[in-house]
């Protein structure tokens, strides 16, 4: 799929996939950024890693960073090397495609995939669809890399797998290899012997093609263990968060309800306290309540015999009163009587 060359090796296929898995751990406010390359002429083009201080380059670079202060993103930039990225006043605005990507201290690797189909070029990360382009395609014979740059505040990354293949359906094209010259036959000695020097030489290349049969099987058993492994620690990772997390919420409700038992409790000491309180209180209201409805009956009974009317006083009044009425009467007769008469 690629032929050597002194910087790596060039991509041959028009139609690649790419799967790369990282891990980003820092500090809260830490930085810094990672760059995947694919360029026509590999590291001596890439000087410096970062995106902002490239220069002109001639390919394709996806950065990841904390650009727009979203939690993280990755974004994609593509160049002739008509464009000097180093002398541009807005670099950030040459990138054709972008999604929001967290990636920060997630405690397991963040995957990304690159598709380079006939048809169309495509980002995946973590599963979900990044950006998408039917108008991309980018040539055979460049060269992938890796670089990252820190901040004031730097992150560390931590690259896990970079896999290159071939897209579903496209065939792979081995280099042909010329055929080795062929042995002329042994020659017959005087004695009725052959020479066995071609049975030997076939005898070492078989022995050396089984050797690299071998080694290349162990090599892909070692692979799939490795794979193994890394999909058990993430599988692992995963559970332990989980826990951590389970744990957590329990411990905060646990909490919750040791401080709402420590209110209820609260409440029932004043309750008791105010109990004792309302206890002293009505004794004090039925003591007064007793108090007040004695002395007011002494008192009624005590205004009622002593500032009550005497009835022969009330007698006497009324026979002065008629005595008056009837003194009255008769004066006022004896005037009528001895005043003039009037006659008709």
């Amino acid at each position: 799929m690629a032929d050597e060359e002194p910087y790596g090796r060039k991509l041959a296929q028009s139609e690649w996939i790419i799967d790369f898995e990282f891990r980003a751990t820092g500090p809260d406010r830490g930085g810094g950024n990672l760059q995947l390359w694919y360029l026509k002429d590999g590291r001596p083009q890439v000087e410096t890693p970062s995106i902002y201080t490239i220069g002109a380059f001639d390919g394709l670079a996806l950065v990841i960073d904390m650009y727009g202060g979203k939690g993280g993103g990755i974004r994609g930039f593509m160049n002739d090397g008509s464009t000097d990225y180093k002398s541009h006043h807005a670099v950030d605005s040459l990138a054709f495609g972008h999604c929001d990507f967290s990636y920060r201290n997630l405690g397991r690797p963040s995957k990304v995939q690159v598709k380079q189909l006939a048809d169309s070029f495509e980002v995946i990360v973590d599963g979900r669809r990044c950006f998408w382009s039917d108008k991309i395609k980018m040539p055979s014979g460049y060269f992938f890399g890796v670089s990252a740059a820190s901040a004031d505040t730097p992150d560390s990354f931590e690259i896990y797998k970079f896999v290159t293949s071939s897209a579903p359906g496209v065939t792979r094209e081995l280099p042909k290899r010329e055929s080795p010259p062929q042995q002329p036959p042994p020659a017959a000695n005087p004695g009725g012997q052959t020479t066995d020097q071609g049975t030997q030489q076939a005898s070492s290349n078989g022995q050396l093609t089984v050797q690299f049969t071998e080694l290349q099987n162990r090599l892909s058993t070692l692979s799939q263990s490795l794979d193994n492994v890394f999909r058990e620690v993430q599988s692992l990772s995963a559970k332990s968060d989980a826990r951590h997390q389970d744990l957590t919420k329990r411990v905060s409700f646990n909490e919750q309800l040791n401080t709402m038992d420590q209110k209820v409790q609260s409440i029932e000491n004043t309750l008791r306290d105010y109990s004792g309180q309302f206890s002293s209180i009505r004794g004090v209201l039925k003591d007064s309540h007793s108090t007040l409805n004695e002395g007011l009956t002494q008192q009624m009974t005590h205004i009622i015999s002593t500032k009550s009317p005497r009835i022969g006083t009330f007698v006497v009044v009324i026979i002065v009163f008629q005595l008056l009425l009837a003194g009255i009467y008769v004066m006022y007769k004896r005037k009528r009587a001895n005043g003039p008469k009037k006659y008709l």
